[in-house]
């Protein structure tokens, strides 16, 4: 579950017209050439160079013609879905009294980013392990569920069930006042999402968020799913968003700076024209929720290293377009503000020696 950072559109840019004196706006019009073209000797070969650069011309603008063409095409196959709407939010599910629960349980109010740095030994690690271990099961399960016409409240119960079941406590439910055990953030929803009455459609993609409590250890992860028949492009979002965080696992060790993780997803969204959300972050968990370190996933110079034995998120969300957001007013569900999709996924890692091991593996 991601923590919020408290703290333009991309410019086109055409090449320059190569035909010397000829502006954008005589060729982009479609005015007469012939006041711009150079003096040639003798009528024929004028008009034989009047034609060859007017045939290039053509053929550059009608390219462009079809690039833009096309673009808008995609943006509106893209755009095609309806916007999410907010169905029904059903009561609380309710917890046993011998499941073990977080201090937060029974209040309202957000707990403030802990400052306690999440450094285990033996014991608390084999205590994540098996924390990381039963989050990665039920996101598989609850992965297992993703079809058209289910709704996100039957998810949300569902893994409700099996966290009990595992005598576990699901963490998002009551943090803050969160009314859900697991957060379902659909095509545009960034993250947070409240399970509700929606059903899923073909060609949806969700997000979902899955952190158990399990003898006062937090396992936190989350992975986007298809739902039916999802467009190339869309697939394509959700595949480059799963490899920017395994990219990012991947140079994490001990006595690595944090600011590593956001230079190297930045690195491989830009390259493939993507947005990477700023205003989530990534953070420690272990006997806390949330806590330091922040691990922000966009190009940042935020000071510090990583220590053996510590665990945190990484989480990034790329998205289609903007990485402005808007939230609802239930002060959780956040939107991509140009309605294009958001993708997500997370992982809790501890930091070893040598590298990064994946303590939520799916």
């Amino acid at each position: 579950m991601a923590a919020k950072l408290l703290a333009g559109t991309p410019r086109l840019s055409l090449p320059p017209c190569t035909v010397r004196f000829i502006s954008e706006k005589a060729f982009l019009g479609g005015d007469s050439l012939i006041g711009f073209l150079p003096a040639a000797p003798g009528q024929v070969a004028n008009e034989r160079f009047n034609n060859i650069i007017s045939r290039r011309l053509s053929g550059l603008e009608e390219a462009l013609r079809i690039k833009r063409l096309r673009e808008l095409q995609d943006n509106t196959k893209s755009r095609k879905r309806q916007p999410l709407r907010r169905g029904k939010v059903s009561g609380r599910l309710p917890v046993p009294d011998h499941i073990l629960k977080p201090p937060y349980v029974g209040s309202n109010k957000l707990p403030e980013l802990s400052s306690e740095y999440q450094i285990h030994d033996d014991e608390g690690i084999a205590e994540m392990r098996a924390a990381c271990e039963l989050s990665a099961r039920v996101l598989d399960f609850a992965g297992t569920m993703v079809r058209p016409s289910i709704t996100t409240d039957e998810i949300d119960k569902a893994v409700h069930n099996m966290i009990i079941d595992a005598g576990a406590y699901p963490s998002p439910l009551g943090y803050g006042g969160f009314p859900k055990s697991v957060c379902t953030s659909v095509n545009e929803c960034m993250c947070h999402g409240i399970p509700d009455s929606r059903q899923l459609q073909d060609g949806d993609i969700i997000n979902i968020d899955v952190t158990v409590y399990l003898n006062g250890y937090h396992g936190d992860t989350s992975k986007t799913f298809l739902c039916g028949e999802v467009d190339e492009r869309t697939k394509k979002l959700v595949k480059v968003t799963e490899e920017c965080l395994e990219r990012a696992i991947s140079i994490c060790k001990d006595s690595a700076a944090f600011k590593k993780i956001g230079k190297r997803i930045s690195e491989i969204a830009e390259k493939h024209g993507y947005g990477v959300v700023e205003k989530f972050v990534g953070h420690g968990v272990g006997n806390v929720f949330h806590s330091e370190p922040i691990i922000m996933h966009h190009r940042n110079d935020k000071s510090g290293f990583m220590v053996e034995g510590q665990t945190f998120t990484i989480e990034p969300i790329l998205t289609m377009g903007t990485i402005g957001c808007v939230t609802w007013n239930d002060g959780w569900t956040t939107l991509t503000a140009d309605g294009l999709p958001a993708a997500q996924f997370e992982h809790t890692i501890l930091i070893t020696k040598t590298g990064a091991e994946i303590l939520t593996k799916y």
